[in-house]
């Protein structure tokens, strides 16, 4: 039986990339990836900055897609490969796989096939901000990203207030930056004016960690788009 190495991959800085997870991307037989382009060049940047000898011919894993919308045509063959005595690295476009993206299923097949899993620590777009967050961080909740129709956006939010109620915790949840102004205003509505910690572009050059109201991030954002990958941070 092969292994499914779940790898996690820089979230901006190659440099956050360690040593473990280089040498399987580099030695693997396999890799599944929600993008192959950007796991290709991903790949090609890695080695241009950590090979001691980019010119240096090496055997390019073969590149599986594996996102939302093909997990299950994919699983069966992912797994048949494992079953062969190959490992797969599973990897997604940034971060660690399975948090807020896909690979759930396929870590589950693994265990009903009894293929062994093993995950390895790395950067994760979530503890980094809790971390330079400021807010109480111990003990967070990791809702991913809000819903998508209004009405279960509605209950999203109800259902964090009754949550706070019950437990002390920073709640943590993604959005995207064409989003942002109208999450703000729904999170607004039911939870008032709090304090949020918006962190963007987390470990890349234009990094940002700031804590405001949510009428003065409206104010802010009035004058200007917001851009980057959004993580919003609270504790009520």
């Amino acid at each position: 039986m092969g292994i499914l190495y779940i790898v996690p991959t820089p979230i901006g800085n190659l440099e956050d990339i360690t040593i473990r997870s280089l040498n399987l991307l580099f030695s693997a037989q396999y890799i599944a990836c929600e993008d192959t382009r950007k796991t290709g060049q991903l790949l090609k940047l890695l080695k241009e900055k950590f090979s001691t000898n980019p010119e240096e011919k090496v055997d390019q894993p073969q590149l599986i897609s594996y996102y939302e919308q093909n997990e299950f045509v994919r699983i069966p063959g992912i797994v048949n490969v494992l079953k062969n005595d190959f490992d797969v690295v599973l990897v997604s476009d940034a971060g660690t796989p399975l948090v807020s993206d896909p690979g759930f299923r396929l870590v589950k097949a693994c265990y009903e096939n009894n293929i062994k899993v093993v995950s390895l620590p790395g950067p994760s777009a979530v503890t980094t901000a809790l971390a330079a967050s400021g807010l109480p961080s111990d003990k967070f909740t990791f809702l991913g990203y809000p819903p998508h129709k209004p009405g279960h956006r509605k209950t999203f939010y109800e259902n964090i207030k009754q949550s706070a109620e019950i437990i002390s915790s920073t709640f943590i949840i993604f959005e995207a930056p064409h989003k942002l102004r109208k999450t703000l205003e729904e999170i607004s509505e039911t939870l008032g004016d709090i304090e949020i910690v918006i962190a963007r572009e987390l470990s890349k050059v234009h990094e940002e960690v700031s804590k405001k109201t949510i009428s003065q991030y409206l104010l802010y954002y009035k004058k200007r788009e917001p851009k980057g990958e959004i993580v919003l941070l609270f504790h009520i």
